[in-house]
């Protein structure tokens, strides 16, 4: 009795609860930590280069394979799968390991990856002089260097130093291509574009000056003549770019052409050391995050969806915060507490829960085409009938994303303003203050800290929502950013990127699923990254207030 009477006193002091909460507070940090784990190792791992492995597997109709790739996964099935598949398997065997390679040649074999299992590999070797090409189109190519060419002409001395100095070249060269077609040839079309605009506006004008046209025409021929001359040096550049060739063999020696504008980067993975090793992984990771995407988006890099969605996010912050905050002031300081009152603070804690997918279609209709398509006829008539803010943009998604965070602002607000010790209101209308002075002077400064835990989960949501931007403005590829060097910079009417939008893109939209799956897990892993940058920038400031108007908890 002694034993069951001390159980029932330690449960009636709680402890086991708060070992309960314990373990599970424990059990969600474990994971948390363990998701995030395994979206850094499937992400991260996959810039690191991987060995290049020659297999000399069996013959198939009499005809002798040999395979060249890198070992992407493996995994255990059992010998009946192996057999349904034409392969021969001893009776004492029941499971057979089979790997995922990576093979590229795409454009040679019609496939990135191959399955091939352990019974049919005879011998395997790693090959020190095997080239691993980047391509801007058919993904990587696996083979051996055997010349290179310049303007038809194979080049003397030792092929990997040509190689590289030729590649080098092309890298120079791609950078003033970009110069040109994306910043100067960029600017003169903004213009072109522009001065379109202002001709069509003119004649929609009943008594417009005939000078204005004379000028019009003026600055066009200008900006043609600054045309024509970027698209000679263009056209220059493009040749000499196109002038050089590598011969490469293929595994199974077969010889082809490759031309160096079609190469992003080459390496020889199996002649690394450990240092090479690290500087092309660093350099991989850089190019995932500063450069734009290619192959569907299966490789290259993701900065404009990274800056798409910090954009998206600084705007939304913009139009949410105050919104919110003078809801909140209304519902708080000014509405009378009385039924109505009551029903629009249930009417708003609802609003928290209505899907998003909700929101995206309220964006469309009302902000898209209602908002939208009346601002075009109102203030863009020249551009009609194709439309300039009657199409989903950044600033109709950065309305939508604030109406749909806009609740968790005015509750956090509210509470802000409820704590706030009554004697101080009163203490500051007793010093001859008026209402407004007093919430300007002083409730307001105070209740900040609560403003930004609110403004600090709406990034939180905001950051990660897709379904609703899929409605009013994000793309699988921009053109352009929505922030450029043309006037008037900020473009709010452009379509743009989003991390989120795009790992559901490379995931559930790729062709090559194979090639897009590390993708996913290192795009989520800086999707991530971006939320917990986001919200530590915004902790940070709130903590800063919150230590300046500490006398508010009191």
């Amino acid at each position: 009795m002694s034993t069951v009477s001390g159980i029932k006193h330690w449960i009636g002091t709680g402890s086991p609860w708060v070992w309960l909460s314990a373990g599970m507070v424990s059990l969600n940090l474990v994971m948390v930590f363990g998701l995030l784990a395994l979206i850094a190792f499937r992400g991260l791992g996959h810039f690191w280069p991987a060995e290049v492995v020659s297999f000399e597997l069996q013959p198939e109709n009499g005809e002798p394979r040999v395979l060249l790739g890198s070992v992407v996964d493996e995994e255990q099935v059992t010998a009946q799968r192996v057999r349904d598949t034409g392969v021969e398997v001893p009776d004492n065997i029941e499971l057979v390991t089979r790997y995922l390679i990576k093979v590229g040649n795409r454009d040679v074999t019609g496939a990135d990856f191959v399955w091939i299992n352990e019974l049919e590999i005879l011998s395997q070797s790693v090959p020190q002089d095997v080239m691993v090409l980047e391509r801007d189109e058919w993904g990587n190519f696996y083979g051996f260097l055997h010349e290179v060419k310049q303007q038809e002409v194979a080049s003397e001395g030792d092929a990997w130093s040509q190689f590289q100095h030729s590649l080098d070249r092309k890298r120079q060269l791609d950078g003033e291509i970009e110069e040109i077609e994306k910043h100067e040839i960029g600017a003169i079309n903004h213009g072109m574009e522009r001065l379109r605009l202002r001709k069509r506006g003119l004649e929609l004008e009943s008594n417009a000056d005939e000078s204005k046209f004379d000028e019009i025409i003026a600055e066009r021929e200008a900006l043609e003549e600054k045309y024509a001359g970027l698209s000679t040096q263009l056209a220059e550049k493009y040749k000499l770019i196109n002038r050089d060739q590598a011969v490469v063999k293929t595994v199974d020696g077969t010889s082809r052409e490759i031309a160096f504008a079609d190469i992003v980067r080459a390496f020889r993975p199996n002649e690394m050391n450990w240092f090479e090793k690290c500087s092309h992984y660093l350099a991989k990771v850089w190019e995932f995050v500063a450069d734009e995407p290619r192959e569907a988006n299966t490789e290259g890099g993701v900065y404009p969806a990274i800056f798409g969605t910090v954009l998206l996010v600084l705007s939304m912050s913009v139009f949410v915060t105050p919104f919110g905050v003078v809801a909140a002031i209304y519902l708080r300081e000014y509405a009378n507490q009385g039924l109505l009152t009551r029903i629009i603070r249930i009417a708003v804690n609802n609003l928290a829960g209505v899907p998003s997918v909700v929101y995206g279609v309220f964006g469309l209709g009302f902000f898209v085409y209602f908002l939208g398509g009346n601002i075009d006829r109102l203030f863009f008539p020249e551009a009609l009938p194709a439309p300039t803010f009657g199409t989903p943009g950044l600033l109709w998604s950065s309305l939508t994303l604030a109406i749909l965070t806009v609740p968790v602002v005015i509750v956090s607000t509210e509470e802000g303003l409820t704590r706030i010790p009554r004697a101080i209101r009163e203490g500051s209308l007793a010093l001859g203050a008026t209402k407004a002075e007093t919430l300007w002077r002083t409730v307001l400064p105070m209740a900040t800290p609560a403003m930004m835990t609110g403004l600090i989960l709406s990034v939180a949501r905001a950051a990660g929502e897709v379904a609703p931007l899929m409605m009013v403005g994000v793309v699988k590829l921009a053109p352009s950013l929505p922030l450029d060097g043309n006037f008037p910079y900020l473009h709010l009417d452009r379509k743009f990127m989003h991390l989120g939008f795009h790992i559901y893109d490379v995931g559930f939209q790729s062709p090559n699923v194979e090639a897009a799956r590390p993708l996913v897990y290192a795009t989520a892993l800086l999707l991530i990254i971006l939320i917990v940058a986001l919200n530590i920038a915004a902790i940070r400031i709130r903590n800063q207030l919150r230590e300046k108007y500490s006398a508010g908890d009191g």
